[in-house]
């Protein structure tokens, strides 16, 4: 993009000129116009350096599973294994919560019954 015909456009002149209310008008809708034309250019310049990126990931990719095959083929092999393990896991996380829960559950009660016990012997003094 270093080399654009509308950075011509942009270059100052040193001549200075009598205002024109046509000539402003004109000059605004060129400035415009070659604003367009800039955005358009550097868009196709994106998207020709962009066109064979989808490829070339594609192919760093593969490279990259085809070197660290050894790592996954072992793994597969003992996939049944390592989903129970998950399992597992995740049986002992929802068996934690529910405890959890029914902890916190407990702790009301215990704090609403104080709660309601400290309130039935101020009710008892106040008589």
């Amino acid at each position: 993009m270093a080399v654009d015909t509308t950075f011509e456009f942009e270059k100052r002149r040193n001549r200075p000129v009598k205002y024109d209310r046509d000539l402003v008008q004109k000059t605004i809708g060129a400035m415009e116009r070659v604003q367009e034309i800039k955005e358009d250019r550097e868009k196709r310049f994106y998207e020709n350096r962009m066109k064979d990126r989808e490829t070339i990931v594609k192919n760093q990719k593969r490279a990259e599973l085809e070197k660290g095959m050894s790592l996954i083929v072992p793994a597969m092999a003992d996939k049944d294994k390592v989903m129970k393990k998950i399992v597992e896991n995740v049986k002992e996380k929802v068996k934690k919560r529910q405890s959890q829960k029914e902890q916190i559950k407990s702790d009301k009660r215990k704090r609403k019954k104080v709660k309601d016990e400290d309130s039935s012997d101020d009710d008892d003094m106040m008589e």
